[in-house]
């Protein structure tokens, strides 16, 4: 066994992910720069929630650690994100609907139940499968999140409580939200927004915009604007409960079960899509290579503990990914030490966090709901492909007015069709069938002559490449044109994959030859292609004598069988 062997041996069964102590100073000051971004982005989540503060506060801290400690990026900082806060909305909006006693015990639930999802999407190795998703659809999903986010800001942004009825009832109540707009906490609101855009890129390397943004609006709301709105008081977070978290243990209602199971599954999808595609990002920047399945797995570990202690779901956090690394982080120590950090200063400034206003917190959620949404790709995507364009804008479309689910299903199902369509159109210019030496298949010379000695009699039908179940018809209707013959050399030597649709369409080729009383040679088939015609039974329908040759051999047999 070679070292590269043994090495990638023992770091697939390595319990904890790599942690280095040849990198402290770098991890620890990639670890604390984390934990400053961290800190607004998680009370920011929190509230747009709808679980408070503190439950995204220590969905940093948990998802952070057991994603650290567990996972498989060494460089990758895990917290509650865009995406999965939205998604999490809706689930506490929709339990606490219906059972407005459980509703948010149920949706931690939720959380642990992804968890567990993502624990055994990582057991089953499904790590590399779950990113494989046509670029449009991810796009117009994670845009369409990004105006889902937007769009449930703009209550908190105007100084107002989110309406019920998350997308749509904050649409139809917009007329009354402008109505009855608080000029004071628009104020903090546009500042804030102001401060994430226009914060020169020195100060930046020194505080980041949130934590600017922060202080900022929380200091002007208690000096300069501190006489509130229309005589009205600032909305701020209020108390935030001091201490560790209780533990908060699994609820289920054997109504709502299929439910938190759909939104679990979902959870733990769009976790796992956003992880590893963050994980891909760290990769690109520190030139190593990721474990997508351990990843997983500590992904999971990391949810089923916030949602045990009453945290935000969380997954990689791409901005406090690469501000880790910029910042000198390059093992999971770096995480670890930002979730402490955090931890220490939750449990120490809680007092001073609950003065900070509601608007503010709006304007940094509203600000990554923007950031979210894939400018890039919506400005150029018609350019690119107008089917692949009119993709990413239904599943969009779908995310923000219709259900998650339906979204990716439907735009994977569009995307995936149109691919098949496609392949199947190139790969149907593979199969080809020749009854002269004139054609444009790739024979010899020797073969050539064969077939212009048969005079027509002898036809050639040969398929290159994969053949997926979209090739079926052309195989069919190819053979369809066959004219009078009096034998037919099936070729299949160029065949790579062979699809049980396509192997069916060879054997009805096969079986209709047969009983129109010609001479058939099946050749050429070699390894999986072989295994599979035997299974279906081709050949027991044949001579051996007929299939055990290659193409020059069953010509020769096919021209004398008919002189």
């Amino acid at each position: 066994m070679t070292p590269a062997s043994t090495s990638q041996r023992a770091s697939s069964f390595r319990l904890l992910n790599q942690i280095s102590t040849n990198n402290i100073k770098g991890d620890l000051f990639g670890g604390v720069t984390a934990a400053v971004i961290a800190l607004p982005m998680a009370l920011a989540f929190g509230v747009a929630s709808g679980a408070g503060a503190a439950a995204g506060l220590w969905g940093a801290v948990l998802v952070g650690l057991f994603a650290a400690l567990f996972g498989g990026t060494p460089s990758l900082i895990s917290e509650p994100t865009g995406p999965m806060t939205v998604v999490m909305t809706a689930v506490i909006a929709s339990l606490t609907a219906r059972n407005p006693e459980h509703g948010l015990a149920m949706a931690f639930t939720v959380v642990m139940l992804a968890g567990l999802f993502q624990i055994a999407f990582g057991l089953l190795r499904l790590g590399r499968y779950v990113t494989q998703m046509p670029y449009t659809v991810i796009s117009g999903f994670m845009s369409g999140i990004g105006l889902i986010l937007i769009i449930l800001q703009l209550g908190p942004f105007l100084g107002q409580a989110s309406p019920k009825g998350g997308v749509m009832g904050t649409l139809s109540n917009l007329p009354q939200l402008l109505s009855n707009a608080r000029p004071t906490e628009i104020t903090l609101a546009v500042i804030t927004m102001a401060i994430l855009w226009l914060t020169p890129a020195a100060l930046k390397k020194i505080a980041p915009p949130q934590l600017i943004a922060l202080v900022v609006g929380t200091v002007l709301s208690i000096t300069v604007l501190s006489g509130g709105g229309g005589g009205e008081e600032i909305r701020r977070i209020g108390e935030i409960a001091s201490g560790f978290p209780a533990l908060q243990l699994p609820h289920f209602e054997l109504g709502e079960l299929q439910l938190m199971l759909v939104d679990a599954a979902v959870l733990g999808m769009l976790g796992c899509i956003d992880a590893l595609l963050t994980s891909v990002v760290a990769d690109s920047i520190t030139r190593t290579e990721h474990n997508s399945n351990k990843e997983l797995i500590g992904q999971g570990l990391g949810n089923l503990a916030s949602g045990l202690f009453g945290g935000l779901p969380g997954a990689g956090a791409t901005m406090g990914t690469v501000v880790n690394i910029q910042s000198g982080g390059r093992s999971a120590l770096s995480g670890i030490s930002r979730a402490l950090i955090l931890m220490v200063v939750i449990l120490a400034l809680t007092g001073v966090a609950a003065q900070i206003p509601q608007a503010v917190l709006a304007g940094i959620a509203l600000k990554v709901g923007v950031d979210i949404v894939d400018w890039g790709f919506i400005k150029r995507a018609h350019r690119i492909s107008i089917s692949g364009a009119l993709i990413m804008y239904l599943v969009i479309a779908l995310t923000v007015l219709v259900d998650l689910i339906a979204a990716v299903g439907v735009g994977v199902f569009i995307a995936n069709i149109l691919t098949i369509d496609k392949m199947s159109a190139l790969q149907s210019k593979s199969v080809k069938s020749i009854s002269t030496g004139d054609g444009d298949l790739e024979i010899s010379d020797e073969e050539r002559q064969l077939l212009d000695q048969a005079k027509g009699q002898v036809l050639l039908f040969q398929l290159n490449g994969a053949m997926i179940f979209g090739v079926a018809k052309a195989i069919g209707r190819e053979h369809n044109a066959i004219g009078d013959c009096r034998a037919v050399v099936f070729d299949l030597t160029e065949v790579s994959h062979l699809g049980v649709t396509a192997a069916l369409a060879v054997e009805n080729a096969v079986e209709e030859a047969i009983e129109k009383g010609r001479d058939v040679f099946v050749v050429g088939a070699s390894g999986t292609t072989k295994r599979r015609l035997e299974k279906l039974g081709l050949y027991k329908k044949l001579p051996a004598e007929r299939t055990g040759l290659d193409r020059r051999l069953a010509l020769q047999q096919a021209v004398s069988a008919i002189a």
